[in-house]
């Protein structure tokens, strides 16, 4: 269960490095951002993508956060890449982004930074960071960790993602999983970071692998 003072002080930590010393700063308090968010990732159609999922983003961030150029700007982009989040839509990591844009500036962040921020929530449509985007390589490796999780860790994850898509027939849903899957097989690598590749690689394929085993051997 995620820990929702926690995670206030954990938004509170990384907006601060995000915003700097910078002099004369006047903001609306930040709290009432992180309550926001808090409201968003608790909403009653999400299975997977909830606090627990955010909590585990964040915990990766920190894994990684020597990799990253920006860490804090990183940890805010774990916070908003999904913020907006309904299943049925396609455009979430759009729609989240532009909450960013929204948002950051209001809590203090220059232009730049919430530009970075907003890059790096658009980069999770894909989780193709080029090779010299760090802070890219960092939060893409953060939201793919679960991949690489136990086998049972695996296993509520797959049944989370089935439980948002519950509307999806079950031939379809098996039919548009086992593309995703192979698709993530046909990747040269999953992870970028020095420390994904060497400690998630190879656990994240064979979970892929045995999952897609499962699906095609599943009564249609």
């Amino acid at each position: 269960m995620a820990d929702s003072d926690a995670l206030r002080t954990r938004w509170l930590n990384a907006l601060r490095g995000a915003r700097g010393n910078t002099p004369g700063i006047s903001t609306p308090d930040p709290v009432q951002y992180a309550d926001d968010l808090l409201a968003r990732w608790s909403e009653p159609q999400r299975r997977y993508h909830t606090l627990d999922h955010l909590t585990a983003v964040l915990d990766h961030v920190d894994v990684l956060e020597k990799y990253a150029d920006d860490p804090d700007l990183v940890r805010l982009a774990a916070w908003f890449h999904d913020a907006v989040y309904l299943p049925d839509r396609s455009e979430n990591e759009e729609r989240s982004a532009r909450l960013v844009e929204r948002a950051l500036p209001e809590a203090g962040l220059s232009p730049a930074a919430t530009a970075e921020v907003a890059r790096l929530v658009r980069l999770t449509v894909t989780h193709d960071p080029s090779t010299d985007d760090h802070n890219g390589q960092v939060l893409c490796d953060a939201d793919l960790a679960i991949l690489a999780a136990s086998p049972g860790t695996y296993a509520a994850y797959t049944a989370a993602v089935r439980e948002e898509y519950s509307f999806v027939p079950s031939e379809a849903f098996r039919e548009g999983r086992a593309a995703i899957l192979r698709q993530l097989l046909d990747l040269p690598r999953l992870f970028r970071t020095p420390y994904g590749v060497a400690e998630w690689e190879a656990p994240a394929r064979h979970n892929i692998g045995a999952e897609l085993e499962l699906l095609l051997d599943t009564p249609k």
